[in-house]
């Protein structure tokens, strides 16, 4: 997960249909110093048809994730970027301080009622009911982040989570 500009891209011919691979200025990197501690390139399809992305040059700061195989990042249509100034001040704040208190949830996407966790270490994502994909309510101002016993739900404020209560008013 990164923060990142931009700065060039370049056709390769690799496979039938070809990847796309942008030269990025990394900015920040928020989860993978382990696996790769600085990103110069994300690869991904070079069709949207295929799942690819297509991001500008040299005109936005991007959160993009993606996933790391064979020493090189990927990313595509089913993971999450975005343009950095139109995330909210909440999701900006996850990334940051909420987003990893989750590592050790699941988030169960909920296509139609009735849904249940089925088990404690699940949220329930809600935005799948009504608008498909996350840019809903719930994506843009709430983190999934575990609680008191292992507990996951759903939590929304500025102040430090309180670990030892489960607030069952939350989506």
């Amino acid at each position: 997960v990164i923060r990142a500009k931009v700065v060039g891209k370049k056709l390769m011919k690799d496979g039938p249909f070809g990847t796309m691979r942008y030269t990025v200025k990394q900015m920040k990197m928020y989860r993978g110093f382990q696996i790769m501690p600085h990103v110069q390139y994300i690869y991904t399809e070079a069709s949207e048809s295929l799942c690819g992305v297509k991001l500008e040059v040299n005109k936005y700061q991007y959160l993009i994730t993606g996933r790391v195989y064979e020493g090189k990042v990927y990313t595509g249509l089913c993971n999450w970027y975005e343009k950095w100034d139109r995330l909210t001040l909440s999701q900006r704040k996850g990334l940051n301080h909420r987003y990893h208190l989750g590592c050790g949830c699941k988030i169960r996407p909920c296509y139609y009622l009735p849904c249940f966790a089925t088990s404690k270490n699940e949220c329930i994502w809600t935005d799948m009911l009504s608008n498909f994909g996350h840019s809903g309510y719930q994506a843009k101002h709430y983190a999934c982040i575990q609680r008191a016993e292992g507990y996951c739900s759903w939590y929304r404020g500025w102040a430090p989570p309180d670990k030892t209560i489960i607030n069952a008013t939350d989506p």
